[in-house]
């Protein structure tokens, strides 16, 4: 009896096993990303042209097959160039530092840097190309410098008379919009466009946007940023869309594996907490995660109590979040080797949450239960520029700085979102 029972629950457990395993198979990509897209269609916009790439390892497809490579054994394809934005083409630099002009040793074809002193492609690195190919994962904000390097092709790609198809993926924070547009005198390679710190769109329906609200009066400076906020003249733009992907998604309702974008947004989900903390990892003496294991998902300090910082910022009840108290000692970074004390912050909800004001609440939390800190007067003064290019205004800071009562300052972080998502929509490729 004892025999017949195990055999029976071992079947249950098989059985169960494959039905979970052909549930997860049958969830998988859902979504057909715009290279696989192209590929089905024959690579139909890039026959008898000449192809540049602009690329890094984010740019693969559901298989993680790179697209350099798709591209470069596409009979259909002529690849002679590649061109690597922040991190590089294959992914081998480190967060800020120049990429430099080289040779793929893959596939033996010239790449070009569009980070460090050239971001905007010039004339002689377009010489060779009739159509740029832009293929980068994007993680939904304004801050992350992705989107800026688009703008940039944008902008050239009409001054050399070259064509742009930009191949779309999703945007891992789905349809969110938040904060305020940037403003004129704090556009920045870090807040390239008037758009919100979230903006709630694909890079192929930004760069559809864009492009269609070129101004011939906004000239881009020598630093490869629109001085307006804005194009200053259309290009032949083609975008491949995906197929199956919706503005309600998040990453994972794609079925997609993620490629780590940059070191410190390992998967997808911590998408969700860059915009939750990343403002003030600026001040240069929170830990925000960043040299522990969880990325942006952390705030801590030597002098918060985990527990009762975790009590005060539940008691806010603000929607989709829980606090967790948490202690830990970062590897590097701010607070490498100290034991440090502060909250982790739990997505419970994420369609209800408000993922960018999770930071500014939790400034104010702290500067009632620990009045002794005034955060900007600590902060070094240099720090500044970047706050508020990252910001996209100065307003923030200098209304927080008085008393950081964040619900004062609210009004103006949110008051740009609905007339956005009315702008934006008009451009929409989704649902």
């Amino acid at each position: 009896m004892k025999r017949t029972l195990l055999l029976l629950s071992l079947m249950v457990m098989v059985v169960c096993s494959c039905a979970a395993q052909s549930k997860q198979q049958s969830s998988k990509a859902t979504v057909k990303l715009g290279i696989e897209v192209l590929r089905d269609r024959g690579f139909d916009v890039l026959k008898g042209k000449r192809v540049g790439l602009v690329t890094n390892p984010t740019g693969v497809d559901s298989h993680l097959k790179s697209t350099v490579d798709i591209l470069h054994e596409a009979p259909e394809v002529n690849l002679v160039a590649l061109y690597g934005p922040e991190h590089g083409v294959r992914g081998n630099v480190h967060a800020g530092d120049h990429v430099d002009n080289d040779v793929d040793a893959r596939t033996g074809i010239p790449m070009y840097s569009l980070y460090g002193k050239t971001r905007k492609p010039t004339a002689d690195m377009l010489e060779k190309v009739d159509v740029l190919v832009y293929d980068i994962q994007d993680n939904g904000c304004r801050s992350y410098t992705y989107i800026s390097t688009l703008g940039m092709l944008l902008e050239a790609c009409a001054e050399f008379d070259k064509e742009l198809v930009v191949l779309d993926r999703p945007n891992p924070l789905g349809g969110k919009i938040e904060g305020n547009l940037a403003e004129v005198g704090y556009i920045s390679f870090v807040s390239q466009f008037k758009i919100p710190y979230l903006y709630g769109q694909t890079p192929g329906e930004l760069a559809l946007m864009l492009n269609a609200e070129a101004d011939k009066k906004n000239a881009v400076t020598g630093k490869g940023v629109a001085k307006d906020g804005a194009l200053s003249q259309k290009c032949k733009l083609t975008v491949v869309p995906m197929e199956g992907w919706r503005h309600d998604m998040k990453w994972e309702d794609t079925g997609l594996e993620w490629v780590v974008a940059s070191p410190h947004v390992p998967n997808g989900y911590h998408s969700y907490f860059y915009p939750a903390t990343g403002i003030l990892g600026e001040f240069g003496f929170f830990n925000i995660g960043v040299g522990y294991t969880m990325p942006f998902q952390l705030l801590g300090t030597t002098w918060i109590n985990a527990e009762d910082f975790a009590d005060e910022m539940n008691k806010l009840n603000l929607p989709g979040i829980i606090f967790r108290p948490i202690h830990y000692k970062p590897f590097y970074s701010v607070g490498k080797g100290e034991q440090l004390q502060g909250v982790q912050i739990h997505i419970m909800d994420f369609a209800a949450a408000n993922l960018t004001e999770v930071q500014f609440w939790m400034l104010q939390v702290l500067n009632r239960m620990y009045p002794e800190h005034r955060f900007f007067e600590e902060c070094d003064k240099s720090r500044f520029r970047m706050f508020d290019q990252v910001c996209g205004t100065g307003y923030i800071r200098e209304e927080l700085s008085k008393d950081y009562d964040w619900s004062r300052v609210r009004e103006y972080w949110t008051k740009d979102a609905e007339a956005y998502r009315a702008r934006s929509s008009k451009y929409y490729l989704y649902k």
